[in-house]
């Protein structure tokens, strides 16, 4: 007679890894940043809805808090650019603004509203760009040589405007601006048939920007590689891959972003001004930490920086139909920043922890925190 020998342990641990049960799925989707995220906002918009039914008005709420959200995903998709290198930018207002005077310049001088929107983009990249090779070259930290580029860029582009108009905005009717800023797809018929009143044109802009973000780190080696420099740059150099280069292209990539983000703000009030971008700060760290980008590098949500953005739009506009004046959004906003950042602290510590439980067992962990990954 033969007797059985039962699967050892961590046999047995390894093959619950592999092949997880429904239970166990269905605790890692809630523990997804962004199912919490998506939850919570049905709840405010429920709860806000019915305590305000002002909230649901079209033209005077909705549209403007579905602009906000597309131009500010942008915003967040910016500072999301240098965080997934384990770096920021506290330029990205400055750039903002500078894209939108690229941008205002160029219309100005009768370009086409493509031709502007480029040259809005390459202004911001051209200064994201100097930054990371301040960064790479000089050695100097993100920190340091962002702020310094904040700065420089809140005198220079008020002093530019000075230049180049006699008022403090330039104002251009450039065909196609103002249907591209103000437009809804109530707009938008065919035959008798509209689309739905209070949803903007610019949030297909923001929506199209996600996707090419979304697709460049996740398909591109370009993105694997930068998201591999975020995790370990040490790593990436023992693999070949050209970190300097990789460091100057996401900084170039996050003043493109900030760019776009100015242009569109510019688009949406309809005329391009010095103060462009001057609220972009906070928004941009509150979108990508709320949605699960790591502070440390090496992990980036696409779609939870969006989510992240939309909670914090829909959080401040719903204190607005309350009330609640700027000092308050501004304190609301602080807080939630600072809660933000100690849940990615405890999130990464409970991670290295895992992983460090794993490998006394002899298991290896199910999801390490900053390996190179992208969330769409």
């Amino acid at each position: 007679m033969t007797s059985t020998v039962p699967r050892p342990t961590v046999t047995r641990r390894i093959d619950e890894r592999i092949n997880p049960s429904t239970k166990e799925r269905f605790g890692s989707a809630l523990s997804d940043n962004r199912v919490g995220l998506v939850v919570l906002i049905a709840l405010l918009v429920v709860a806000i809805g019915s305590a305000r039914p002002t909230f649901w008005n079209p033209q005077f709420v909705m549209g403007p808090m579905l602009t906000n959200i597309a131009i500010y995903s942008v915003v967040g998709l910016s500072q999301m650019a240098v965080l997934s290198i384990g770096q920021m930018n506290l330029a990205v207002g400055g750039m903002a603004a500078t894209g939108g005077l690229g941008a205002a310049i160029a219309l100005d001088h009768g370009a086409p509203l493509v031709v502007g929107m480029v040259v809005g983009v390459i202004a911001g990249a051209a200064c994201g760009a100097v930054c990371g090779l301040l960064v790479t070259r000089a050695d100097v930290n993100s920190f340091v040589v962002t702020l310094a580029m904040s700065f420089a860029l809140l005198g220079l582009v008020p002093a530019v405007y000075g230049w180049v108009s006699t008022g403090a905005a330039i104002t251009v009717d450039t065909p196609g601006l103002a249907e591209l800023g103000r437009w809804t797809t109530a707009n938008l018929c065919l035959g008798n048939t509209c689309g739905p009143a209070g949803v903007p044109l610019l949030l297909f802009l923001s929506i199209a920007t996600m996707v090419v973000v979304a697709f460049g780190y996740a398909r591109t080696r370009v993105g694997r590689e930068t998201l591999l420099t975020g995790s370990s740059a040490q790593a990436a150099l023992l693999s070949a891959i050209p970190v300097g280069r990789r460091v100057t292209s996401v900084h170039a990539l996050s003043g493109a972003l900030a760019g776009l983000a100015g242009v569109m703000l510019g688009a949406s009030t309809g005329s391009f001004t010095p103060s462009i971008g001057q609220e972009f700060l906070i928004p941009s760290f509150l979108g990508p930490i709320l949605g699960g980008t790591l502070l440390v590098g090496g992990y980036v949500s696409v779609l939870g920086t969006s989510l992240g953005i939309a909670l914090t739009v829909l959080i401040r506009q719903g204190l607005l139909l309350f009330g609640v004046g700027i000092e308050g959004l501004n304190i609301l906003l602080g807080s939630v920043l600072l809660l933000a950042l100690c849940t990615d602290r405890i999130r990464d510590v409970m991670s290295q922890r895992s992983r460090l439980r794993a490998s006394l067992q002899g298991v290896p962990a199910s999801e390490p925190s900053s390996e190179g990954k992208v969330a769409a």
